[in-house]
């Protein structure tokens, strides 16, 4: 993990891979849970019988299951010891560019793309994120990832 003492000396890495997190592993409950969560019941996720017999030859994590990853990503990654709070701000743009088969490790890559000041004492801070999946050479999100942080 990387640890910054403030937001201000996060702010001088800008244009820089900050951080990369630790590995998640994506398990078949955890599918099932985002599918009970979010109502997506496609057999490609939570059929894993018949999901061995379709296009990806295994269940597979929703994109969006990926995508909710991305703080438990950012808080193996990285932290401020001066931020008393955080808030996810929303997304700029977001691809899945590759399945991501039940079973698979996970991790995310930070580039930061901004920290502009906003009131009150805090930071909304523009991220660059590239989630792999290890073994593969393609990545399975990239995302223009915001966030805001507020110093104590």
């Amino acid at each position: 993990m990387k640890t910054f003492p403030t937001l201000d000396a996060l702010a001088a890495c800008i244009g820089q891979e900050v951080a990369v997190s630790d590995w998640h592993t994506v398990t078949q409950a955890q599918v099932n849970q985002f599918a009970e969560a979010t109502g997506d019941h496609q057999w490609i996720h939570v059929d894993p019988e018949r999901a061995r017999q379709g296009p990806f030859g295994a269940p597979i994590a929703h994109g969006f299951l990926t995508l909710s990853l991305m703080p438990q990503f950012l808080a193996t990654a990285l932290k401020v010891e001066s931020v008393r709070m955080g808030v996810n701000y929303g997304l700029n743009r977001v691809r899945f560019t590759a399945p991501v088969p039940v079973g698979s490790r996970l991790r995310a890559r930070f580039v930061l793309k901004a920290c502009e000041p906003i009131e009150p004492n805090g930071r909304q801070i523009t991220w660059d994120a590239t989630v792999e999946c290890e073994g593969s050479d393609k990545p399975v999100c990239v995302a223009e990832f915001l966030a805001r942080s507020y110093a104590q």
